[in-house]
């Protein structure tokens, strides 16, 4: 005789979740589970049979991919989430006690996360990031000109590092000459620039005093920006390296407080076939050393740079002897 199958176990059921039996298999709550979904780029679908996805019930809900919903189990940002809640509720703990010394303590210790190895694992390719890069210089410019408050979950920090970010991309956009289009709208200033073939479209709003709408669900939108952050900062350290340029910038202080914009950036090449030219055409070339941000120049590093050269070359030149 054979088997009897169990209901539920194939076909469409089986393929999609509904965020209610997600829930309760990641044992999440429904804030961390949207971050999740966010920062690992899972997004709802719909099935083409709701009933039969929802194992007969015509409720309306949200499905999800049952594989996607798996892949979160393993994902160590969940253990993050746990120690972080863990961490507030020590830190509520001793301020609900009045115990100023063990809480300054605490916020000392903040465990913190990086979204690093989900940048590369959305990306394994630089073109991939490249043509998904819209979306990420647009959030990152619009968050660099908004003003700062709890409201909008945007700290001093976190837009002053927005502003960086968006400086170190046009700083790029002008030294490769990679601009194509300009189009001034009603909304801001598009910009279209052409990256290793890719074309990149980016909106930048006007310098204006901002009216910060009632509306908007910020939380969601400053997952989005972490995520953007971090993306921006890997494609940013990729162009600068690509093109022969120091990462991060050399930011000239008393230009930028004159309002010099990308003019205070500083222009420096920094790589070992710039050493061995230089060995090459006989020293008469001058390399340019590696200055700090009030535009001294290291000695010491200086002369490490002049010598490195030569030291290359030998290694070069007895490797085929040695082999």
């Amino acid at each position: 005789m054979a088997k009897l199958k169990k209901k539920y176990t194939e076909g469409a059921s089986r393929m999609y979740t509904t965020r209610n039996r997600a829930l309760k298999k990641l044992q999440v709550s429904l804030q961390d589970f949207r971050r999740l979904c966010i920062l690992k780029g899972i997004y709802p679908v719909e099935p083409r049979s709701r009933k039969q996805a929802n194992r007969g019930s015509t409720k309306l809900t949200t499905f999800y991919y049952s594989r996607d919903i798996q892949l979160l189990l393993s994902e160590p940002l969940m253990q993050r989430f746990r120690e972080h809640k863990t961490f507030l509720r020590k830190l509520q703990h001793a301020l609900a006690k009045d115990d100023l010394t063990r809480a300054r303590a605490m916020d000392r210790q903040r465990p913190t996360y990086t979204l690093n190895h989900l940048v590369l694992e959305r990306y394994p390719q630089f073109g991939d990031a490249l043509a998904d890069l819209d979306d990420a210089l647009c959030m990152v410019f619009l968050f660099a000109t908004m003003p700062v408050g709890a409201e909008q979950q945007l700290s001093q920090d976190v837009a002053a590092e927005c502003r960086a970010l968006a400086a170190e991309f046009q700083h790029y956009v002008v030294h490769a000459r990679a601009l194509r289009k300009v189009f001034l709208s009603i909304k801001g200033i598009y910009y279209q620039a052409e990256i290793q073939g890719t074309p990149v479209t980016w909106i930048v709003p006007y310098q204006f005093s901002q009216r910060v709408p009632d509306d908007v669900d910020f939380k969601v939108m400053a997952t989005f920006l972490q995520f953007y952050r971090t993306l921006l900062r890997f494609v940013n350290f990729r162009l600068f390296t690509g093109a022969n340029l120091a990462y991060p910038p050399a930011l000239d202080a008393a230009m930028d407080d004159g309002g010099a914009g990308l003019g205070a950036f500083k222009v420096a090449a920094r790589r070992v076939e710039d050493l061995i030219a230089r060995n090459d055409a006989g020293g008469s070339e001058e390399l340019p050393a590696r200055s700090d941000a009030d535009g001294s120049e290291d000695p010491a590093v200086a002369q490490r740079m002049q010598t490195l050269g030569a030291k290359i070359q030998a290694l070069v030149a007895s490797a085929p002897a040695a082999a």
